[in-house]
Parts: C-alpha cells; sequence; structure tokens
C-alpha cells in the first residue's frame, strides 16, 4: 500500500523528511548559492559578484548554514593572505537534479504561466 494517511494523522516519515529539506533550503538565498556552486568551486569574492543582490553578511550566513547542514565544503589554503574556497559535496551536487526540475516548473508556471492560466480561465 502506498503511504496512506490514517485518522491519527498524515506520515510522519513523509511529513519529517519534507521539513527537514526546507528547513535546509529555506534559508532565503540557499538556492543561489548552490545554484552557482554547481558551475564549480569558488571563492568568497568571486560568489558575492556572481550574486551581487546578496549583501555580504546574509552570503556568509548562507555559507555556514550550508556548510553546517553538509552541502558545502569550505576550504582554506595557507597562503598569505589566506584563501578559502567554496564547493559543493557531494551531498550538495546530488540536488542539482531537483533544482533543474523546479527550473521547469518555474519556466512552465511561472509569471507567464500563471498569466495564460487566469487568461484561459476568464468567462
Amino acid at each position: 500500500m502506498k503511504n496512506e494517511k490514517t485518522a491519527e494523522g498524515p506520515d510522519e516519515r513523509e511529513e519529517s523528511s519534507i521539513c527537514e529539506v526546507l528547513r535546509i533550503l529555506g534559508a532565503k538565498w540557499a538556492f543561489l548559492v548552490l545554484d552557482e556552486l554547481l558551475e564549480g568551486p569558488q571563492r568568497f569574492n568571486q560568489l558575492k559578484r556572481n550574486i551581487s543582490i546578496v549583501k555580504t553578511q546574509s552570503l556568509t550566513d548562507t555559507l555556514r548554514h550550508l556548510e553546517h547542514n553538509g552541502l558545502v565544503r569550505r576550504q582554506v589554503f595557507p597562503t598569505v593572505p589566506v584563501t578559502v574556497e567554496y564547493s559543493l559535496t557531494e551531498k550538495g551536487s546530488d540536488f542539482q537534479l531537483a533544482l533543474k526540475e523546479m527550473e521547469k516548473w518555474g519556466q512552465k508556471w511561472g509569471a507567464k504561466g500563471h498569466a495564460a492560466e487566469t487568461r484561459d480561465a476568464a468567462p
């Protein structure tokens, strides 16, 4: 039988896994950072330039959050000055498929898709 919901409530395992994903990826800029790091490892200032809408402190907080949750790796190189590079872990790279599906959904149902649906539904 497929995940039937009982009278006591929804399947707790299903609910908790969705909540966990949202907790990790619900950080304001997480999707943009992950998408940018899919291009390859980057230093902080590269990321900051490439995602210019994100303020420095917000980018720092997002990177720390993603690193804490195992999606981003922070590697420090012993240079003068110290060089820090961010890249995706295997867990972070695994998110690529989901991100591509979300992009397809957004292209289909984004602002243009919503406008077409509203226009088609008009009497």
